[in-house]
């Protein structure tokens, strides 16, 4: 039986908790991070190892300076303008997004040279998208159909601007993209000739080859579908016209494709996940080795009933995948357990206790971002800053 004294004890801990929550929250309002720590963060949330990230990021910046290429690193990986201001700091020439939402967020966020990959299609869309070109003189967009050359243009007059309109190109991934060769050269020459519109060059996007394994076959992979993108780059210099951009690629194939993009799309390089992790790297074809794995989803052991096995705070709703790994453990198998929960299971090593806080690294960063609303940066075990995730507070689409 609990003793009164026992009980009053445990109140006032749990008051003292809830305080010291509720601090921590006033605290990162204020941007004051000093005594923060893992421990101190809700979860399931999303935690940023600082030094793997920047290491990451410099890897990137190194490589293409080097390499002669430029990166206009995309932005659905994370939704953060942060971390896209850093990758400008490292010489990023703009970012890509998705939609026309990411596109606006980004472009008020101050970012120069976005590209929307998604073709605007529909007056809402490419409404939206003259009114970004009208406020942000740098933004791009793509078009695969004469039809959406016809309504950029139209849009792009009544704004009384210039649009840049790159033609996209099919690369193998069936979602997009106008059929190589004089289809694409004819696009391409009804876009420059178009009064409001500029050609800014062609996109081609094999996102296919990005997730083939061993580095070997992903290169033969990406040289494949990128034959035809180059193939109407040819034709439309040949023409006369000016073709400054010819942009794709990805982290899969960030060192494959030097040589055919002007620039790359890398994105997933920044943190990684565990589906790029089992693609292979070209020093390793089971492993990615070149960039690390920087980000993780912090949970809670909610449950430990059984011997082998307990539950944890991170469940379907967080984007929990039986493919994420635990960190530092890679020998527990994760298992969806439900909305709200996830299972560890194991056969040997300690067991888990209840409370005890575990780092899982996701399946998939995309659809991870887009269900949290922060980034806890850490510097060991302290958090030192909290970036917010762009469209989880407000926004109309994401």
């Amino acid at each position: 039986m609990t003793s009164r004294r026992s009980f009053l004890a445990a109140a006032g801990m749990f008051t003292a908790s809830a305080r010291a929550a509720a601090s921590v929250e006033a605290k990162i309002a204020k941007k004051d991070f000093r005594g923060i720590s893992k421990a101190d963060l809700p979860t399931p949330c999303m935690v940023v190892d600082e030094a793997l990230f920047e290491k990451n990021l410099r890897i990137m910046a190194e490589h293409t300076r080097s390499a002669g290429i430029q990166i206009r690193a995309h932005v659905k990986i994370h939704k953060c303008p942060e971390i896209t201001k850093k990758q400008v700091a490292l010489g990023a020439i703009g970012a890509c997004c998705a939609t026309i939402a990411e596109s606006e967020l980004t472009a008020a966020a101050g970012v120069k040279g976005v590209l929307m990959t998604g073709q605007a299609a529909g007056l809402n869309k490419i409404g939206r998208a003259a009114e970004v070109a009208k406020r942000s003189p740098t933004f791009m967009v793509v078009a695969d159909d004469p039809l959406t050359v016809d309504l950029l243009n139209d849009a792009a007059g009544a704004a009384g601007i210039r649009m840049n309109v790159l033609t996209d190109v099919f690369a193998g991934l069936r979602r997009q993209g106008c059929q190589p060769g004089e289809t694409a050269l004819k696009l391409a020459q009804k876009i420059d000739k178009s009064k409001n519109l500029k050609l800014a060059g062609l996109m081609g996007y094999s996102g296919d080859a990005s997730h083939t394994h061993v580095w070997a076959e992903r290169r033969k992979r990406s040289q494949h579908d990128l034959a035809g993108l180059l193939e109407s780059v040819e034709l439309c210099r040949k023409s006369g016209l000016n073709v400054p951009i010819v942009t794709g690629g990805s982290t899969g194939t960030y060192n494959i494709d030097v040589g055919s993009l002007t620039e790359l799309q890398a994105g997933s390089y920044i943190f990684m996940d565990t589906l790029y992790r089992g693609v292979g790297g070209r020093s390793d074809d089971h492993v990615y080795t070149d960039f690390d794995n920087s980000l993780t989803v912090m949970t809670t052991v909610i449950s430990k009933t059984r011997p082998n096995e307990c539950a944890v705070d991170y469940g379907n709703k967080a984007t929990l995948r039986a493919t994420d790994l635990v960190k530092g453990r890679p020998e527990v198998k994760v298992t969806p357990g439900g909305a709200e929960y996830g299972m560890l299971g194991w056969t040997e090593g300690p067991e888990y206790k209840l409370g005890e806080r575990v780092e899982i690294y996701p399946s998939n960063l995309d659809t991870s971002t887009n269900v949290y609303d922060r980034y806890y940066i850490a510097r060991g075990e302290n958090i030192v800053d909290v970036w917010p995730i762009m469209g989880r507070a407000g926004a109309a689409q994401r």
